[in-house]
């Protein structure tokens, strides 16, 4: 193996180090936190419920966030030069409406809880999430004068979806530690095998990246958000340190699961983009130090934004509660501290927050896959 190849392959080695070892001296009998290994994974316990402390001070963190996004001019950033707004000059190509009626009909089948179709109903989830990337890509295709993933960078959607079910699988992984943050109570249902749910599982675990990066696109489509956060603060982000930093989160999440669960989206990342940036490899942070935060803020926007559908979509698929479950997908959040709030969503308000490391951690996480197995990571159309 390269030493190029090695530099990129420790650090991902060492977030399941960091994670493993911890846990063999936090859980002196089995060395593993409870329930590890089940999957889809389950309820864990009693987590500690409503904290106000802990509440406000997270809420005062997702204030400034919001205050950060909104008015980027109070921070530093410069307003940009006007530019005149993309508008598309193509029809909605065809898989755009092929995807819309996908996703109509396998959203009314999932909601409707029917059987209607027999046992179509419980594979509805899936379908429903690539017939939405599909008119998703449609509109960037419409708004970009012809020029979308599938239209231009076909290989980006493939690979995407084929790396989105390791990706999401590395969190699920990352989810034992913290003691099942989110749980999926239909996933050991009695209707179908095991294997049946594990393979429903793997498949819905495609859509995450290509959904991701779909957003983005679009997100990009309007030259006044792409172009408003170009010209900020400049910040030289220093990959030793942000690793090292990585590496006490990560270990510190496993330590203390419920003070530090949000420690999962912010530790591994930090370790990977650290030596990413000791490589110099381009990843959405590196422009921050020429003050452009433009690709990271838009892809973290991008996946709060897709964060919306998928909670709505969970949600709306066992409430009101069926008479039998029909959604082995279906999650619910056992996050303590802040689990209140919940609007439409299993997910607690101050959690969509969350949605924003994320989708950073994705587009991440897929350059450095990209590096270490060679293909093409940026997002460019």
């Amino acid at each position: 193996m390269s030493s190029n190849k090695w530099g990129l392959l420790w650090p991902m080695l060492l977030t399941f180090i960091l994670t493993l070892v911890t846990a063999w001296f936090k859980y002196p009998v089995d060395h593993l936190p409870p329930g590890f290994g089940v999957f889809p994974p389950v309820q864990i316990g009693t987590t500690p419920g409503f904290n106000l402390i802990y509440f406000i001070v997270i809420a005062i963190g997702a204030i400034a966030v919001t205050l950060f996004l909104l008015f980027p001019t109070l921070f530093g950033f410069q307003k940009p030069a006007t530019s005149p707004s993309s508008s598309g000059s193509r029809k909605l190509p065809w898989w755009f409406f092929l995807g819309f009626v996908v996703m109509i009909f396998f959203w009314w089948l999932m909601w409707s809880n029917s059987f209607i179709f027999g046992k179509l109903v419980y594979y509805a989830f899936t379908p429903m999430w690539w017939g939405f990337i599909l008119a998703v890509d449609g509109i960037v295709y419409y708004r970009n004068n012809g020029r979308s993933i599938l239209s231009t960078r076909p290989a980006l959607m493939i690979i995407s979806a084929v790396f989105s079910v390791f990706g999401w699988s590395y969190f699920e992984y990352f989810d034992y530690f913290v003691l099942s943050n989110w749980y999926y109570p239909n996933g050991h249902m009695s209707e179908l095998s095991h294997m049946t749910i594990v393979i429903i599982f793997l498949a819905a675990y495609s859509t995450v990246w290509p959904a991701v990066f779909e957003w983005y696109t679009l997100l990009n489509s309007f030259s006044g958000l792409a172009q408003r956060y170009t010209n900020g603060p400049k910040l030289q982000l220093n990959g030793t340190w942000l690793l090292l930093a990585g590496s006490i989160i990560s270990i510190a999440v496993v330590w203390l699961p419920y003070p530090m669960f949000w420690g999962i989206w912010i530790g591994p990342m930090a370790i990977i983009c650290g030596q990413l940036l000791r490589l110099n490899i381009w990843n959405p942070l590196t422009d921050i130090a020429n003050g452009n935060w433009s690709p990271a803020i838009l892809i973290a926007l991008a996946s709060m934004a897709n964060g919306f559908f998928w909670e709505m979509w969970n949600y709306g698929s066992s409430h009101p509660v069926p008479v039998e479950p029909t959604n082995p997908n279906y999650w619910i959040y056992d996050i303590p501290y802040v689990n209140v709030l919940h609007f439409f969503s299993e997910m607690p308000l101050l959690g969509y927050f969350g949605y924003l490391p994320f989708g950073l951690f994705v587009w991440i996480m897929y350059i450095w896959a990209g590096k270490l197995f060679g293909f093409r990571t940026d997002l460019t159309l």
